[in-house]
């Protein structure tokens, strides 16, 4: 029995052999929160309000300055996961699995949400800069904000993004920002400067990481950072 006992891996163990058979968890799981949440969204009843009609649920996820003044800060974490049509959450959540399954397992899950997370942050808080009194939502803003991390990587490592499939993907979407009406360039630009900036510390080249501390301080402090900017809007 003892012998049984000492062959079987302990838990620690298990956890680790489980979570190499899962190399893109945490994409995959953000994936599925994003399109349950779109389900329950267009499931929502019409509104009139003085912008015009609008799906109830798409007010109760989405961000603006009146909001975030009202105290009602989940939404900074909500309306990155509102989407207002089919091809918008298309369109992100196929570029969230590209990226995912290059990130993820370069930084492992929890460094990978941290980064997600703090350019979802960085994206809230450009939005509100640019279009205050706007109803924004979408996950762009962390989109974008994974691909400037992956752009500065390659950079970082003397690849120029722009012979890359990544730097061509980038500079499409930020021409397609500033073209098509109606899409938050606050967000976008913010989730991208974010991701930029926490991905140069958390995907520097061997020779010259940062400790292992920065790599959770760096998209930490940015969450910080924007929170602190929203407060700051007049």
């Amino acid at each position: 029995m003892d012998c049984v006992k000492r062959a079987r891996p302990s838990r620690q163990e298990r956890a680790r052999y489980w979570n190499a058979a899962q190399p893109i968890l945490a994409t995959k799981v953000l994936i599925a929160i994003n399109v349950v949440v779109y389900l329950w969204v267009v499931t929502g009843r019409d509104v009139v309000t003085g912008a015009g009609i609008i799906n109830s649920r798409e007010f109760d996820l989405g961000i603006s300055k009146i909001f975030i003044d009202n105290g009602e800060w989940y939404r900074i974490i909500s309306s990155g996961f509102l989407h207002f049509s089919i091809f918008h959450i298309a369109m992100n959540m196929l570029l969230l699995w590209q990226l995912g399954q290059m990130l993820e397992p370069m930084l492992d899950r929890t460094r990978f949400l941290l980064l997600y997370f703090s350019a979802m942050c960085g994206g809230a808080a450009g939005a509100l800069l640019l279009q205050p009194d706007g109803l924004t939502g979408g996950a762009s803003g962390a989109v974008f904000g994974l691909m400037a991390a992956v752009a500065v990587a390659y950079q970082r490592r003397g690849v120029n993004p722009m012979d890359t499939g990544i730097g061509a993907l980038l500079f499409i979407n930020l021409i397609i920002t500033f073209v098509i009406p109606g899409i938050s360039v606050g967000g976008h630009l913010g989730g991208a400067l974010t991701g930029a900036a926490v991905g140069y510390v958390m995907l520097a080249p061997r020779h010259s990481q940062t400790s292992p501390v920065m790599q959770y301080v760096a998209p930490l402090g940015a969450m910080v950072l924007s929170v602190m900017l929203i407060l700051a809007l007049p």
